[in-house]
């Protein structure tokens, strides 16, 4: 099948799933409800500073969470690893790898791995509600395999399919979903437009779910499982644009836009800036704003500020180097701190 028209027809479909009742509204009353919550979670420093606004900007690796689409900017070859301490003090680390790869006629290959650890946990029972009987490691892996192309000089798009795995003991999920995303560029304006998360329902299973009880009228036991309830993954629609200006010295000045719709939370509005020096040196913000217009109540630990900054530097004429640093601001907890290392070659 010709690839162009195998993308096009994905993207034509994600447009028809994007007009769905329960994406284009937040739905505030089924928060904690949808499975993989991890997946609603940016691993990637450089957007991370700029509250994921960037959906008309985003390139490279770091696409696979923003927008696929970004990806299709790639010339050669790029890696990149990000480290997030996610809520300073609650000792859960996410680390992301992604690679993406060049295969000619504007088309590009990603690959990308995101890691959730929460550490150990004493495990309790009826017997010892104090611990003692050892420790657990809940984890959960996402795997996306991305494909993006440039279609014409102004419009970019592409689709990215992730299997989600949690795990915790003797009880484990898994689910299929994709993203896709459309990018329109110009010189100084571009706009994108994103789908994440459509896919299969979440359930739970392993010989965790099982408990052993007594027959009734019987003197023997027998090991009964139990049905773990079935959960809906959480889709987001997202959309948003940005404007350069462009100035003497080659600085850049950057304002943009993004409005995220969801499926099972409110929905946020994001505004933000980012500045540039020669393309070396990025300064960039955001403030994400839920629509409390229900309740009036702040529903998560992050509150809204988001800061970050990026230092890159050519290595020889093709290569180059770049190191993110983003900051999100919680309350309770210390922030979320994001480190990432980019190489382009």
């Amino acid at each position: 099948m010709n690839p162009r028209f195998f993308t096009l027809r994905i993207l034509a479909m994600a447009g028809l799933l994007s007009s769905a009742p329960s994406v284009f509204a937040g739905n505030p009353q089924r928060v904690g409800s949808a499975a993989a919550p991890e997946l609603l979670i940016n691993p990637w420093a450089r957007s991370a500073g700029w509250g994921a606004l960037n959906l008309s900007t985003v390139r490279g690796v770091e696409a696979s969470f923003v927008n696929i689409a970004g990806t299709a900017f790639t010339e050669g070859t790029e890696f990149y690893f990000s480290n997030t301490q996610w809520l300073s003090g609650s000792d859960i680390q996410i680390n992301a790898a992604g690679l993406n790869q060049s295969v000619g006629n504007g088309g590009v290959l990603g690959i990308s791995l995101t890691s959730f650890d929460y550490g150990e946990w004493e495990i309790t029972t009826e017997d010892l509600p104090d611990g003692g009987a050892g420790t657990i490691s809940p984890s959960a892996l996402t795997l996306g395999i991305s494909y993006a192309r440039k279609f014409t000089n102004t419009i970019y798009g592409g689709v990215n399919v992730k299997v989600y795995n949690q795990s915790i003991n003797n009880v484990s999920g898994t689910a299929l979903c994709a993203d896709a995303g459309v990018q329109y560029v110009t010189k100084t304006i571009k706009f994108g437009i994103t789908l994440r998360n459509v896919g299969s329902s979440y359930s739970m299973s392993g010989d965790g779910l099982s408990i052993t009880l007594p027959v009734p009228q019987g003197n023997y036991t027998q090991s009964y499982e139990q049905r773990s309830a079935t959960f809906d993954l959480p889709v987001q629609l997202a959309l948003g644009g940005t404007y350069d200006l462009l100035f003497a010295n080659d600085f850049r000045f950057t304002p943009g836009v993004s409005f995220v719709s969801n499926s099972f939370q409110k929905d946020e509005y994001v505004p933000g800036l980012e500045i540039s020096w020669k393309e070396v040196l990025m300064l960039r913000g955001a403030y994400v704003i839920q629509d409390n217009r229900d309740d009036g109540i702040r529903t998560s630990a992050l509150t809204g500020l988001t800061a970050g900054m990026t230092f890159q530097t050519k290595l020889g004429e093709e290569s180059k180097f770049g190191i993110d640093y983003a900051f999100r601001a919680t309350n309770p907890f210390s922030g979320v701190h994001s480190i990432g290392v980019r190489l382009e070659f």
